[in-house]
């Protein structure tokens, strides 16, 4: 998702939760996203957006180029113009043992915070595998 306030472009970023992810920052955050197999990828990513942020993905969608991540992964993408506020956000949770070796389950959120940032920031603060996106949109909507 991405917005235009005060004359700048801002994108809509997600910070993972869990353990794992609490202490890290620069390089952490991503676009709101799910794993599919059989099931449409333009589907998914609505639900997806929708399970870790509460919110609908709703507005006139732009197919963003697919980018293979680090990892080997293949992510497909659309971006889309709205505007809700980023601190009322409310994600699903995955449940894990932790600490490790415990025994004992532990729920944390998928998502534990979502914020937008303009897109100089946003080029910091995304996975280095997702930074195209960034770019494309910007290339997309002419805003370099």
């Amino acid at each position: 998702m991405y917005r235009f306030k005060n004359g700048k472009l801002e994108v809509f970023l997600v910070h993972p939760g869990g353990p794992y992810w609490a202490k890290k920052d620069i390089g952490a955050w991503s676009i709101p996203k799910g794993e599919y197999s059989e099931e449409d990828p333009f589907l998914v990513a609505q639900r997806e957006f929708h399970e870790e942020t509460g919110y609908e993905a709703i507005g006139e969608f732009k197919p963003l180029s697919p980018l293979r991540q680090p990892s080997g992964k293949i992510i497909t993408a659309w971006a889309a113009e709205a505007d809700f506020p980023a601190g009322r956000m409310k994600s699903n949770t995955f449940t894990m043992e932790w600490p490790p070796h415990s025994g004992k389950q532990t729920e944390f959120p998928e998502v534990d915070r979502a914020e937008w940032f303009t897109t100089e920031v946003a080029m910091q603060k995304i996975s280095k595998g997702q930074t195209g996106f960034i770019k494309e949109l910007c290339t997309i909507l002419g805003y370099e």
